[in-house]
């Protein structure tokens, strides 16, 4: 059998992750993360496709592409535009593939404007606060969306 398919999408950002603000973010960069998503990926026979970028547009076309690929889930971390993007909640509802959540910090324990989730409005299920690990608790989600 072929291993399933997870898109791992991230936002504005963070690229920068690993650099910036590391007492909210902590210190592990994107490919710590990767690295980290790799190995459980394997664990759980999922195959993981990651990408990152500073422009809307390009989640939205991954978001359509997730589907158009068969994959089983998607990751989101949307970074600032989880709190502003209509086009991402609309995204989000477009497609079958389920979308879980992902924030390295916990939205609700910062600022007001961090409060509302656009993304988390149209998704399957939300991870926040758990830093790095959080991506590796939503690749066991998924997996167990797809079991």
């Amino acid at each position: 059998m072929a291993d399933r398919l997870v898109y791992v999408l991230n936002g504005p950002n963070l690229n920068l992750l690993g650099l910036r603000e590391p007492e909210i973010y902590g210190n592990d960069t994107l490919d710590d993360i990767a690295a980290l998503l790799d190995d459980r990926a394997q664990q759980l026979g999922l195959t993981i496709e990651m990408r990152q970028s500073n422009h809307e547009g390009h989640l939205l076309d991954w978001l359509h592409e997730a589907q158009a690929e068969g994959a089983v889930a998607v990751l989101l971390n949307a970074g600032a535009l989880t709190h502003t993007s209509l086009a991402l909640y609309d995204a989000i509802r477009s497609i079958k593939t389920p979308v879980i959540e992902v924030h390295i910090s916990n939205p609700h324990a910062r600022e007001e404007f961090r409060h509302k989730s656009y993304v988390g409005m149209a998704a399957k299920g939300s991870i926040a606060g758990f830093g790095a690990k959080g991506y590796v608790l939503a690749l066991e989600a998924a997996a167990g969306l797809t079991s």
